[in-house]
């Protein structure tokens, strides 16, 4: 079991940046793709970034490419996402995730991340 916890949401204003962290913990924590999500109330999940496990692969969605850089430290089993030029659509909880098998492809499903964490709200004000 692996156990994932965010950190460094916040109440920001537009323009500004932020740095979210995810520490895992438990078996396997630092063998699989991991990724981030975000979800607003009454929308579908989204995704957002993922890593491979030698963080050598990135992948961003288009609504975040070239303001998100996702990033990740094995030796501390954690994973951030740097969030810059952040917009008031960008308002969301952000969900980090990581899978238990490796897989090269569908990155941006949900549906194949095994371990979420509880979630960091970040607010963007205009």
């Amino acid at each position: 079991q692996v156990q994932l916890v965010e950190s460094g949401g916040g109440l920001v204003q537009t323009g500004d940046s932020l740095r979210l962290a995810c520490v895992a913990s438990g078996r396997a924590r630092d063998t699989y793709a991991m990724g981030w999500f975000r979800q607003t109330p009454g929308k579908e999940r989204e995704f957002v970034a993922a890593i491979t496990w030698s963080g050598r692969g990135t992948y961003y969605a288009d609504s975040v490419k070239g303001r998100f850089t996702i990033s990740r430290d094995n030796a501390k089993a954690t994973m951030y996402l740097q969030m810059d030029s952040l917009k008031p659509e960008d308002t969301a909880v952000y969900y980090c995730a990581q899978r238990d098998y490796h897989r090269g492809s569908d990155y941006d499903d949900g549906e194949t991340y095994a371990f979420w964490g509880q979630g960091t709200q970040v607010t963007v004000s205009s």
